[in-house]
């Protein structure tokens, strides 16, 4: 079956975060927003009618979580990563970030240090400032358009560190982190006794040759690393908030699940559960179109910047279909950055400052849109730089 990734969906008021808060964030309604990490794209319909079957029941009430939510899981790891993956290690989660705060409450205590590698994921800031523990920064290297990590700094941090983020592949700087990379981060945090919360959920949308390593296939022993996973950024499924983890040492897997029963979340809801069975075990032939609609997208992203608007460096993405822009060479302020590109190019991009002072010059633009409308955006940028040439 051909999918079609070209079709305009309208999302204005479907109280759609991306859409229907423009004016809130930006300031402005009539920008083309291209920045929060969900996709234009229809959910697949083969999702939309498993939903709407369950949904024709006529009774909503509380619900298990049955053997099909699990083998759906199992078999997606071993058919997509290679990788065999128990029963008994999977939890449940209402989303990757109330996953990482309940994670950072459970296994920290306030004033204990945790350890991230901006520019990164804004939200890993937030679950270490606003449960009061403190943040330890080990900036990744940018040289040549690509980033990479400093390994002598990483094991100065670890020393002080109770937890690392691990954000795998990494958002917004898009490196698929390969064996080499991940064994030795690995060797840094058990040298130190450092836990490790592993965030792949884009482990998933791999754009180049090299697959996703699971950080805990890595491991033959049960360990004290947590990975965190949804079919949310793969099949668009965010609104539905769910997701799981990955915790094969019994004794981590029992301390996390107490929180998470504790605040009586645990049970999630029916239809998110629904979707993530069926994406799983009807997904793969939708994901290889979507990702090839991906690559085609990001080619023309990149050729088009280097064509018509050379001031802008693309940081070529692995995995993701969020890709980082480098401004720098415009030499504007980070807060004039931001104004330009919404006041004269009238786009919404995410700003490079919100994922760390490693961000300053930079923006995130999200590919995951009909060509022509990415098309436009571009159209958009080239006209508002030929005015500061």
């Amino acid at each position: 079956m051909k999918y079609d990734f070209d079709k305009h969906i309208d999302r204005e008021n479907t109280n759609s975060v991306k859409y229907d808060i423009r004016e809130e964030y930006f300031g402005k309604k009539d920008v083309l927003p291209l920045w929060v990490a969900d996709m234009d794209f229809e959910t697949p319909e083969f999702i939309r009618e498993a939903v709407i079957k369950r949904a024709k029941h006529p009774i909503y009430g509380y619900t298990l979580r049955g053997d099909s939510f699990y083998s759906s899981i199992i078999d997606w790891m071993r058919k997509r990563h290679d990788w065999k993956v128990e029963k008994d290690w999977i939890s449940f989660a209402p989303g990757i970030v109330p996953a990482i705060n309940m994670a950072v409450l459970s296994f920290t205590k306030p004033g204990e240090k945790i350890l991230i590698q901006p520019p990164v994921y804004h939200p890993f800031f937030y679950a270490i400032k606003d449960h009061k523990r403190e943040i330890l920064e080990n900036n990744l290297v940018y040289e040549k358009g690509k980033y990479t990590i400093d390994y002598k700094d990483f094991e100065e941090k670890a020393k002080e560190a109770k937890v690392f983020i691990l954000c795998h592949p990494h958002n917004p700087v898009g490196r698929l982190w390969n064996k080499e990379e991940l064994t030795q981060l690995l060797k840094i945090c058990r040298r130190h006794e450092v836990m490790i919360f592993s965030d792949e959920i884009h482990s998933d949308l791999i754009l180049g040759e090299n697959p996703h390593i699971p950080l805990l296939s890595l491991e033959e022993e049960p360990t004290n690393i947590i990975s965190f996973y949804a079919p949310s950024k793969t099949f668009n499924l965010a609104g539905l908030s769910t997701s799981f983890l990955i915790i094969p040492n019994k004794k981590i897997k029992i301390i996390y699940e107490e929180l998470l029963n504790s605040l009586h979340v645990n049970m999630g809801n029916i239809f998110g559960a629904v979707a993530l069975e069926k994406a799983y075990e009807e997904g793969e032939e939708w994901l290889e179109q979507l990702l090839d609609y991906l690559k085609s997208n990001l080619k023309f992203l990149k050729d088009f910047i280097e064509k018509n608007i050379p001031e802008i460096k693309v940081i070529n993405p692995e995995a993701t279909y969020l890709v980082w822009l480098d401004f720098n060479q415009l030499n504007i302020c980070d807060e004039d950055l931001r104004k330009f590109i919404i006041e004269k190019a009238e786009i919404g991009l995410n700003d490079g400052p919100g994922f760390g002072k490693a961000g300053s010059g930079f923006q995130r633009i999200n590919i995951a849109l009909p060509q022509l409308i990415l098309e436009q955006a571009l159209k958009k940028l080239e006209k508002a730089i030929k005015t500061i040439r």
